[in-house]
């Protein structure tokens, strides 16, 4: 039995700088999340919890035990069966409010596939955890004129900002052209939570504020923060850059040709990602069959688990493929290969 709108709510419409009218704006809104890691998954609990109509959520990855410190969403019994991180996000999201609806995306988000996925929300959130896929959301925001909120937290670090085309700058006016390599990351430098819910909530709270009809208490700066030295700044951000590529000369790099990598390697993860060139369509019930004898199998409707000697691949219906227990993206497609067929 759902709860009544204005009873569920009341607290967030008393505030007067949403009321009735931004709490129905809210309602009536779409937004994606890009990865549902830490930041993620702290933005899509606020978000849902707000009352934002629909959200949906989009991760390749499946929940591991290092994730239970700072991905609030999920919980051991996730981690022990390696669910897929946009269906457990979504589970725990609608036993907190069945009245909105979430729709569970898992995949990655590539030059093939970013456009059908993100082009048709209001905001689309950052909770990715690498530069690629975010000039891919910058690309698809500008093109489509979507406004963005970009965030990253790693140590006790965090960056976060609204960006909205035309208006501020966009990702390659901030950073330029190329793909930001070699920086640090969680896996490699560790991460605290709270910089992860700092980060989270700075963008949600401008999320509502756009969502809400309220634009004009955006904050148009960068929020930079290190809360183990206590060091806050606010950098205000101007407006677009009048010769940047993007946003000023509409070229969408990251689009590019909209062909997918073969081949992802998940930094500090000892995990390649093997996908095939086109989406298959796999019967994971006839490949568990056929790996039994091979191995221990353990599979369900979203996933399957296969395990031979010191490798783990866990398989997608749509063909694409975590091999677990290397690095090397040769080995990881000879062994796709191997087990699943190219």
């Amino acid at each position: 039995m759902g709860f009544d709108f204005h009873q569920r709510y009341s607290r967030q419409i008393r505030f007067r700088h949403i009321g009735e009218q931004g709490q129905a704006r809210i309602a009536s809104s779409r937004v994606a999340i890009v990865g549902l890691g830490a930041l993620g998954t702290a933005s899509a609990a606020q978000l849902a919890r707000a009352g934002v109509g629909y959200l949906r959520l989009i991760d390749r990855d499946i929940v591991e035990p290092s994730n239970l410190q700072r991905q609030i969403l999920y919980t051991e019994e996730d981690a022990r069966a390696g669910r897929p991180k946009a269906v457990a996000a979504r589970d725990a999201l609608l036993a907190a409010n069945a009245s909105i609806a979430i729709d569970a995306v898992v995949d990655d988000v590539d030059s093939a596939n970013a456009e059908s996925l993100l082009a048709d929300v209001d905001v689309i959130v950052d909770g990715s955890d690498n530069f690629e896929v975010r000039y891919l959301v910058n690309d698809v925001a500008v093109k489509h004129g979507l406004p963005w909120a970009y965030a990253g937290a790693v140590e006790a670090h965090g960056t976060s900002a609204f960006l909205r085309p035309g208006r501020t700058p966009c990702l390659v006016c901030l950073l330029g052209r190329a793909a930001r390599v070699g920086h640090d990351t969680c896996d490699t430098v560790g991460v605290i939570s709270p910089i992860v819910q700092w980060m989270a909530s700075y963008q949600v709270a401008e999320v509502l504020k756009y969502l809400a009809g309220q634009e004009d208490a955006l904050s148009n700066a960068i929020l930079q923060a290190d809360l183990w030295n206590t060091d806050v700044r606010l950098i205000r951000m101007g407006g677009p850059k009048p010769n940047c590529p993007c946003c000023a000369k509409r070229v969408f790099a990251a689009l590019g040709s909209g062909r997918r990598a073969l081949s992802v390697t998940f930094c500090g993860r000892q995990t390649i990602q093997v996908r095939p060139e086109r989406d298959a369509a796999l019967s994971l019930g006839a490949l568990a069959d056929r790996l039994r004898p091979l191995g221990v199998v353990r599979a369900n409707d979203a996933l399957l688990r296969f395990e031979t000697g010191d490798i783990s691949i866990t398989v997608f219906p749509n063909g694409r493929a975590l091999v677990h227990g290397t690095d090397d993206p040769a080995r990881a497609r000879a062994l796709y290969a191997q087990y699943i067929g190219m």
